[in-house]
């Protein structure tokens, strides 16, 4: 492994004072930006590292910056400190053609006073410095650019941005491999890192070992900012593939039951490396009540909701009323946000999880919290029926034909079908539905009638989960 290259290079004074106005305009319009609808007042610097030197044709500067953001906190609540996020800035003279869906604004004072900022993902060069950074192990001021000296990282790979990422930036190198830049950025340990890793000990297949990882140290604390994997070149998206299937109604449900068996495996692997906990009676009134707590709330917020909230509300109570009958369950590391886009299948034929961040909104200690297993497998029970519904012209009974499929696969591969446990199942497919309820309404109202559709079912006398 080669010796780390260490540089000490702060960005230059000013560097945000004049970035602040453009980026109160550019940030609220990326996908990846969390406070949308909310106004940005201002920003707060975290670290800044000089990358390219800020005089030369080309600049270089990693920021991890606060937004501020205008609400409307309780009375006497302490006022939120703001999102964290990772922004990779380049500086030009004038931006190539090629560069302007990357244009950040025109700086008019500061250190880079009549350069043009952009975001400097879309930019070869710049791409390229992070991957040789990670390859050569280098630190350069707070950031530590490590890699697994098991695996080898070519130097000269060339870099594409992928575009269809939400919540993050990915950039492909060479098809070899493919660096996911985190946006929102916490302090701690990042499921996103931390499961892979111990998947990768562990010697399971399904996901694909880190190859390298982008850290800052900063008040003591470390921040996990992107992980560099192997690229799995021609696989197709989960969620791409199943909604081809109904559409031409061809039978998908081997790979439902293929992808039932990559979960289990992945579960299995995870409950090896990491500790497991049992929930006890104390453990899981909260885990219902919680699940019944948002079920209200959903239901004050969305009135359609209303009428089927009583016969919901019994999954919650049944798994309660079990616990206190003296049943326990196991909680171990899951994915925590599974659903067809977090699957890919090679073009042999095999399954790998992806993206083990869990979901950004939640706390990242919640994030790392054991839970049962079958809460991954209500995600993707869920997801087959998105698929059905967002097909062009869906097969009839595609989804629960999917659904069944991918349990038993689960229980080929774990030596448990999630199906002989109907109450546990019931509960957290109920509280995913209801969820989804509410995110449809605030933000997709033509999707509504996707979950609505399965809040029907599931309230229905002696509901069947999967």
């Amino acid at each position: 492994m080669p010796e780390a290259v260490i540089r000490t290079v702060p960005s230059p004074p000013g560097l945000l004072a004049s970035l602040d106005p453009l980026l109160r305009q550019w940030l609220p319009r990326q996908r990846w930006f969390a406070g949308k609808g909310r106004p940005v007042t201002g920003f707060s610097l975290v670290a800044a590292t000089e990358l390219l030197p800020a005089g030369s044709r080309l600049g270089l500067h990693h920021v991890l910056v606060r937004a501020q953001q205008q609400s409307a906190p309780a009375p006497g609540a302490p006022e939120e400190p703001g999102d964290c996020y990772q922004l990779l800035i380049g500086t030009r003279e004038a931006l190539p053609p090629r560069l302007a869906p990357a244009l950040i604004g025109h700086l008019t004072e500061g250190p880079d006073a009549g350069r043009t900022a952009y975001d400097a993902l879309y930019d070869t060069r710049p791409a390229e410095v992070l991957l040789e950074a990670l390859r050569t192990g280098a630190r350069i001021g707070g950031l530590r650019f490590e890699r697994d000296p098991e695996q080898e990282i070519p130097a000269g790979l060339e870099p594409r941005l992928l575009t269809a990422e939400q919540s993050n930036s990915s950039v492909v190198y060479g098809d070899t491999f493919i660096l996911k830049l985190l946006r929102r950025v916490v302090p701690g340990v990042n499921p996103d890192l931390e499961l892979p890793l111990a998947l990768a000990r562990e010697g399971c297949p399904r996901v694909p070992a880190p190859a390298g990882w982008l850290a800052a140290d900063l008040d003591d604390r470390t921040w996990v900012l992107g992980v560099l994997q192997p690229y799995v070149r021609d696989a197709a998206d989960g969620w791409e593939l199943a909604l081809r299937e109904p559409a031409g109604g061809e039978d998908f449900t081997a790979e439902a039951r293929a992808l039932g068996r990559a979960t289990a495996e992945v579960h299995t692997a995870l409950a090896r490396a990491l500790p497991t906990v049992t929930l006890g009676q104390g453990a899981v009134r909260r885990l219902a009540d919680g699940m019944a707590e948002r079920l209200a709330q959903a239901a004050r917020a969305v009135p359609l909701l209303g009428p089927y909230a009583p016969a919901l509300g019994t999954a919650f109570t049944a798994l309660a009323d079990l616990a206190a009958e003296g049943r326990t369950w196991t909680a171990q590391r899951i994915h925590g946000d599974l659903h067809l886009g977090q699957c890919l299948r090679s073009p042999g034929g095999e399954w790998s999880l992806i993206d083990f961040e869990g979901e950004p909104a939640k706390p990242l200690a919640e994030r790392r919290l054991p839970q049962p297993p079958v809460r991954d497998v209500a995600g993707m029970l869920r997801s087959f029926d998105y698929a059905e519904h967002s097909a062009d012209a869906p097969a009839p009974g595609w989804a629960a034909a999917c659904r069944a499929a991918y349990c038993a696969g689960y229980a080929e591969a774990g030596g448990h079908d999630p199906r002989t446990d109907p109450v546990l199942l019931r509960a957290y497919e109920t509280d995913k539905a209801v969820y989804e309820v509410l995110y449809e309404a605030r933000h997709r109202p033509d999707w509504l009638p996707v979950p609505l559709a399965a809040v029907r079912r599931l309230s229905a006398p002696e509901p069947e989960p999967a």
